[in-house]
């Protein structure tokens, strides 16, 4: 495991890995969450895709080994994009390819549509376009998990609140949704994974190091809800993107959803990589085949 280091960027110090010769096509790679890290990815594809691209992954403003956010702080969803831009210009890379994972991919979207010219191709993996969609979708894989489990009325509970057609805002689906996952306790991984044992050593560091990670990132997590400008849907974004793009999913993945793909599949320049067996993250269920695929387009 690298260690990265805290760079300066935009006055907030952001935690940064980057592998590879500076000589070599770039790649950006953002996390999803919101509030997750770089660490998984860096664990099972930085070195390997280091050996063809310079690979720079970011723990994103107030997340895990970034510095946190001040509670007297002005932070929004766009400060994670111009923190982008104003890294790529700092490390003197003139267009670099972006890999984004589920929250990832949607700040993919709009870092590609603020500053087209900074991006060459981009890869997004099992990503969200459209938090409502994705909310709804998880809650009916989490139902259906539910009802394995034996509880039968959560999980018509979980049901109910995925097809209401009631006033309901998106950010109440989000968060009831972590309210039902919850519920299943240690499986609640196998919302996302098709393996429930596949993973990767996360005993670099502590537990109460992970602890300490986390709390920056719900305060990440929290202010990005309260400003709720992640609660717009992105869908109608994809089709302006000049980019040449590629949607990688799991085939048991239930975050892009079926009509997020549709979508996809109506821009002119996206293709989509269905991975067999796997589920939301390829780039540690299936590293092998995700180093290939990424490798094979953006080259």
């Amino acid at each position: 495991m690298k260690q990265g280091e805290l760079i300066n960027i935009r006055g907030k110090g952001l935690y940064v890995e980057i592998y590879g010769s500076a000589e070599k096509d770039a790649i950006l790679y953002l996390h999803g969450g919101p509030g997750e890290s770089c660490y998984d990815f860096s664990v099972a594809q930085a070195e390997k895709l280091a050996e063809n691209f310079m690979v720079i992954a970011i723990d994103q403003r107030g997340v895990c080994r970034s510095e946190g956010i001040g509670p007297d702080e002005n932070f929004g969803l766009m400060d994670i994009i111009e923190d982008c831009e104003a890294l790529r210009k700092k490390l003197n890379i003139s267009k670099w390819s972006l890999i984004g994972h589920s929250f990832g991919g949607f700040l993919s979207v709009l870092y590609a549509a603020e500053y087209p010219d900074s991006i060459h191709k981009i890869v997004f993996e099992g990503p969200t376009f459209d938090f409502e969609l994705t909310s709804r979708s998880l809650l009916r894989k989490t139902a259906a998990l539910l009802n394995e489990a034996g509880k039968q009325e959560a999980a018509k509970g979980c049901l109910a609140l995925a097809d209401t057609h009631k006033t309901v805002t998106i950010r109440e689906l989000t968060e009831k949704y972590m309210d039902f996952s919850d519920l299943l306790e240690e499986e609640r991984m196998k919302i996302y994974r098709h393996d429930l044992h596949s993973g990767v050593d996360y005993s670099y560091y502590s537990d109460e190091e992970w602890e300490s990670f986390y709390d920056r990132s719900d305060v990440h997590y929290d202010r990005l809800r309260e400003e709720g400008m992640i609660f717009k849907s992105l869908l109608p974004n994809l089709k302006a993107l000049p980019h040449e793009m590629l949607l990688l999913k799991g085939d048991s993945d239930p975050a892009p959803c079926e009509r997020q793909v549709e979508v996809f599949q109506e821009t002119e320049n996206g293709s989509v990589y269905t991975v067999e067996n796997c589920g939301h993250t390829p780039h540690y269920e299936t590293p092998e085949e995700f180093t290939r695929v990424v490798t094979e387009f953006l080259r």
